[in-house]
């Protein structure tokens, strides 16, 4: 009896769309000098004026990419490898949830920590008459410390002890994560105050840090790879010894500091009385700032969605058994982020010009509609990734327009509060999907997409709104 056989194929991107990808963020880059309506005459870089400021600012700046770029390769370094190291030391599914639950527990108190750490400090040093602007940046660059820090012990841990707590290291890496998502924007926008340069000098690092993280995390993917090599067993504590050498090199960067002297004198002392301190500090009276609380709430959207879908998407791709090579499409997931943050600097300086708020408003309903097609309609698997892709590139653009927007309605000192608290929710509401999903199976993927589609279409109404009720500068915040 003859037996019939089965062939599977696995799915693989085209090669063209790598090069696709690259060539368009080469000619996004390089041809935006020329499309730029400013006086700039030496590329996307040069923002400030006087070429000794320019100087300055781009010594500043290049040194802060590099010390960004070191973290997101650590971040990436456990993200790619995460998951198989726990299923080559023989961790259940469950035990993963179990431990990713416990992640986004220690993420959300993190985020509330962080949030009344920021009131209280902002109440010590108003109390004592002074503006905290270069005294709140240490804060921030301690907070940068511990994220090194916490990748170090991780480091450590996983390399002398054969057996390390999952749950111990599933806290260490989710509060390094927490801290990450703010705690550097939070460092460059303060000091980059303290350095004397103008705040409108943000807005093409804004985009850097995005194209610079996914471009990291496409180094730590290769990184990892090529630590574990063919043997591994043998090397599987590799990637460990590469976290301990980047979150020492990150320390010694972070602990330096910049060295160069400030252009404009900062600080200044106010009289300040206590209620004058609880109207700007305490969180309940930023209520009547309805900005603010829209720009929370967009972020918080965003960053639900953007989780909901790094924990869904290999189970979509691969849904009814189907296969595809999952290495070689997060590359391409990295790269389309990279071309969507290159949009950036072509929609504020670009012959369009346009207004950030409308910006946000159309890419958050492309992002809500990309989503709801993924939830309700069965996709083939390049459609899913040409979705993802579209996905991906809208967040690019986002992630620096809503840094740009914060700059403009946020004060500096409650910058890292505001987003700590502001990913409360997300992580929260993350949290509840993951218990649903995880131990009660009473609710589907799919629903999870289509709340984070809810979300999305939400925040465009959150970007009208804002543009709506026009820009309001924080300037003269301290003068209420």
């Amino acid at each position: 009896m003859a037996l019939a056989v089965i062939e599977s194929s696995i799915w693989l991107p085209n090669i063209s769309l790598f090069v696709f990808i690259f060539v368009c963020c080469v000619f996004s880059i390089g041809l935006l000098p020329k499309a730029s309506k400013s006086s700039r005459s030496a590329g996307p870089l040069d923002n400030v004026g006087s070429s000794s400021s320019s100087s300055a600012f781009l010594r500043f700046q290049r040194k802060f990419l590099l010390i960004y770029s070191l973290a997101s390769v650590m971040e990436g370094l456990w993200a790619v490898f995460g998951e198989y190291e726990l299923s080559f030391h023989g961790v259940s599914k469950e035990e993963m949830v179990t431990s990713l639950c416990v992640g986004y527990v220690a993420a959300l108190t993190v985020d509330m920590i962080c949030n009344m750490a920021c009131k209280l400090y902002l109440i010590q040093k108003f109390s004592d008459g002074i503006h905290c602007c270069s005294l709140y940046c240490s804060g921030h660059k301690k907070a940068c410390l511990i994220f090194c820090t916490l990748h170090l012990f991780v480091g450590l841990w996983k390399k002398t002890s054969p057996h390390p707590s999952l749950w111990m290291a599933s806290i260490c890496l989710s509060l390094a994560t927490s801290i990450f998502s703010f705690s550097f924007e939070a460092m460059l926008v303060v000091e980059n105050e303290k350095q004397g340069f103008r705040q409108d000098t943000l807005s093409d690092t804004f985009w850097l840090m995005t194209f610079f993280e996914s471009v990291s995390l496409i180094l730590s993917q290769v990184l990892a790879n090529w630590l574990l090599g063919s043997n591994v067993g043998k090397d599987m504590v590799s990637p460990s010894t590469a976290a301990i050498f980047l979150s020492v090199m990150s320390i010694i960067c972070v602990g330096n500091g910049w060295k160069e002297t400030p252009k404009a004198t900062v600080a200044k002392d106010y009289n300040v009385s206590y209620a004058h301190i609880f109207k700007v500090i305490d969180v309940n009276l930023l209520l009547p700032d309805k900005r603010i609380w829209l720009l929370g709430f967009a972020h918080a959207s965003l960053h639900f969605s953007v989780a909901i879908f790094w924990i869904l998407w290999a189970p979509t791709v691969v849904a009814d058994g189907r296969e595809a090579h999952l290495g070689l499409v997060y590359p391409c997931l990295l790269g389309a982020r990279m071309l969507g943050s290159t949009i950036f600097p072509w929609l504020l300086t670009g012959p369009s010009s346009l207004r950030t708020e409308d910006c946000l408003i159309y890419a958050y309903i492309l992002l809500g509609i990309s989503f709801s097609v993924i939830a309700y309609d069965y996709q083939e698997i390049a459609v899913l990734v040409s979705l993802f892709c579209l996905f991906h590139a809208v967040v690019g653009l986002i992630i620096p327009s809503l840094a740009r927007l914060r700059t403009m309605h946020v004060p500096n000192e409650l910058r890292g509060g505001m987003i700590a608290l502001s990913l409360a929710p997300a992580n929260a509401g993350i949290l509840f999907l993951l218990v649903q999903r995880g131990y009660y199976q009473s609710i589907e993927n799919s629903t999870m997409i289509a709340l984070a589609s809810v979300g999305l279409f939400t925040s465009a109404g959150c970007m009208h709104l804002l543009k709506q009720w026009g820009k309001q500068p924080y300037q003269n915040w301290h003068k209420m």
